[in-house]
């Protein structure tokens, strides 16, 4: 117990810090349009347009279905069974920029799809590999940002959307 209190302690702290930093109005603004492409649109589109331009059968498209078939189950088990607070709900008189789309926080739904898209898309784009590791860093840390989430949540969520996808890419990537 006093190992969680102590994670517990430093996330508030540096989730402190990076709503103090001087910047942070400009983060606020670029932060909003970060977060909203991790919501599940751009994931659909990429879906929609693998399986127009290569069918059912394209091991890419196979990937990415089964990665959110793996990662979503996942996630939610993870967030309302373990029930962690957004920081609006855990801290005093701290009000978060938007409003999440429910109630809890760990893990962050949006960082883990973000990164499992990006590792999937890396493998078969190895060339957009850092562009596409450092738009799903910054959905992650948008999400810091609006203050919907604490920073280990956005690590859980780094570590759940990789794994999914390099589990799913093992099955069907040729």
């Amino acid at each position: 117990m006093k190992l969680l209190y102590s994670i517990h302690k430093y996330d508030v702290f540096m989730f402190t810090w990076l709503l103090n930093v001087r910047i942070h109005g400009t983060l606020t603004t670029f932060s909003r349009y970060l977060s909203k492409t991790g919501d599940g649109q751009l994931y659909i589109i990429i879906a929609g347009l693998l399986y127009w331009y290569e069918g059912f059968e394209s091991p890419f498209l196979q990937a990415v279905l089964l990665a959110f078939l793996i990662e979503r189950p996942i996630y939610f088990v993870l967030k309302n069974g373990l029930k962690r607070n957004r920081p609006q709900a855990a801290l005093k008189n701290f009000r978060s920029i938007i409003t999440p789309s429910d109630k809890f926080s760990f893990p962050s739904g949006h960082t883990s799809a973000a990164f499992m898209m990006a590792t999937l898309l890396s493998f078969y784009f190895p060339l957009f590999m850092i562009p596409l590791y450092c738009w799903a860093a910054l959905v992650g840390f948008s999400r810091v940002i609006l203050g919907v989430h604490f920073p280990t949540d956005i690590l859980v969520g780094v570590i759940l959307g990789i794994s999914t996808a390099l589990f799913s890419l093992g099955q069907f990537a040729i």
